[in-house]
């Protein structure tokens, strides 16, 4: 007589509602931040070609858009400005200006939709001539001269309102820079979201694209941005900003980097955000309609790979879109 297992690990696959009692991570709608690209004023949005659904959007659509991902359950939104090139400069002084389009928008949505967590972006790129997330000088970004962009760029946008200030920028040592500006107005409830981990991607030329914001010249952004084929280097990154206090670290992008977000995850166990980034929602939105995939379904399994690498938070896109469907059943 043949020999039957011992042991039957498909039982608990062999029914859906098995299924949905015994497994170890579900997507909800809390899990979710939605991205946002605004411009000056009013007017049409402006679709952008490489991210088919997404557009550049007034300030007006941006308040409809975000009071409809708070309906479908999503907690917190992340501002991105397309700024006139008119008010782009060398020194990137917009950045920080008390009336500009991002603290007034802050402003705006804290008093429409008042409970939606609102995360700025802190960097340069929007507002430079030169398209560089940092000051340059003599050729190459200046670490310390940025620091103290950035600083003024945080700090308006805290007084502002914002809830979380996100510094994308990967200075080194602009969050114990920006926590002691905060905390010296008086900004103490004020969260920074760091881009701990951000690579030097080649998934980011979309994004480039929603803010006219590609390098124009001035350096390499490698000489920034962390070198993709690193990740002990990763984990030092994290631990220097926890140290100098971010309440929150993220890794961008965020499939190719699944690994990075296991790791800082296992090694610090404090909250972690994931980017899934221009590229990838790119690449899903083409192969969705091509018919090569089943774009929903794919979607889906790629923010729950996120989360079970350990991903408390996720950027995302879809991120509207999936929580009204998650709304829906």
């Amino acid at each position: 007589m043949a020999a039957f297992p011992e042991r039957r690990p498909r039982r608990l696959r062999t029914r859906a509602a098995v299924r949905d009692l015994v497994r170890e991570n579900k997507l909800h709608a809390e899990d979710l931040i939605q991205p946002h690209f605004v411009f000056e004023g009013e007017g049409p949005d402006v679709p952008i070609a490489s991210m088919p659904g997404q557009s550049r959007l007034s300030e007006s659509r941006l308040v409809e858009e975000c009071a409809r991902a708070w309906a479908a359950g999503v907690r917190g939104v992340a501002l991105f400005p397309k700024v006139a090139d008119q008010l782009k400069s060398l020194h990137c002084a917009e950045a920080w200006n008390d009336d500009g389009l991002v603290p007034r928008i802050v402003r705006r949505l804290k008093k429409e939709v008042p409970g939606l967590l609102v995360i700025t972006d802190v960097a340069l790129d929007p507002y430079s001539s030169l398209g560089q997330d940092g000051i340059v000088v003599d050729g190459r970004i200046d670490n310390d001269v940025t620091i103290e962009a950035l600083v003024k760029q945080a700090a308006c946008h805290a007084r502002a309102g914002a809830d979380m200030v996100a510094p994308s920028d990967m200075m080194d040592g602009r969050v114990g820079a920006i926590r002691a500006t905060l905390d010296a107005q008086g900004s103490y409830d004020t969260l920074i979201l760091s881009y701990s981990a951000k690579y030097a991607s080649y998934f980011y030329g979309p994004f480039r694209d929603a803010l006219d914001s590609a390098p124009r010249g001035g350096t390499d952004k490698r000489t920034y941005q962390m070198d993709p084929g690193n990740g002990d280097e990763a984990l030092h990154e994290v631990e220097l900003d926890l140290d100098e206090g971010a309440d929150i670290v993220m890794v961008k992008p965020g499939m190719p980097y699944l690994d990075i977000v296991w790791r800082v995850k296992e090694a610090f166990g404090r909250p972690v955000a994931v980017y899934q980034v221009s590229g990838e929602y790119a690449m899903f939105k083409a192969a969705g309609a091509n018919g090569w995939i089943d774009e929903v379904a794919c979607v889906h399994e790629a923010l729950l790979g996120f989360k079970r690498a350990g991903a408390d938070m996720i950027l995302t896109y879809y991120a509207t879109e999936v929580a009204e469907r998650l709304k829906r059943g």
